[in-house]
């Protein structure tokens, strides 16, 4: 089966009231997201899961207002704890096959 990718252009993200283009190009410039298109940041394109981090660090930036640096330490450790919990239930289910 196909997978579907939903794309977000950049100018959609900044519909979103709190997303400038400064902060994405930040969250682009450290690696918290990574466009899947576009040359130039006018013309970036976004998957669904970069625009849900990238949504999730400008709440850290602007809210709790922590520097780039943490913020991409946070999302990073947000990463690796979903990815994380996927396993866990998949092994779960696995296990669930045996019992």
């Amino acid at each position: 089966m196909a997978e579907t990718t939903i794309e977000i252009s950049v100018t959609e993200l900044y519909a979103v009231e709190y997303i400038t283009p400064k902060l994405v190009t930040e969250a682009v410039d450290l690696g918290i997201v990574i466009p899947i298109e576009g040359a130039s940041a006018k013309d970036w394109v976004f998957d669904t899961n970069s625009a849900h981090w990238l949504k999730k660090a400008a709440r850290l930036y602007l809210d709790l207002e922590i520097d780039w640096v943490a913020v991409c330490m946070v999302i990073d450790l947000l990463k690796q704890k979903e990815q994380l919990l996927r396993e866990n239930a998949q092994l779960r289910a696995q296990l669930q096959r045996f019992i």
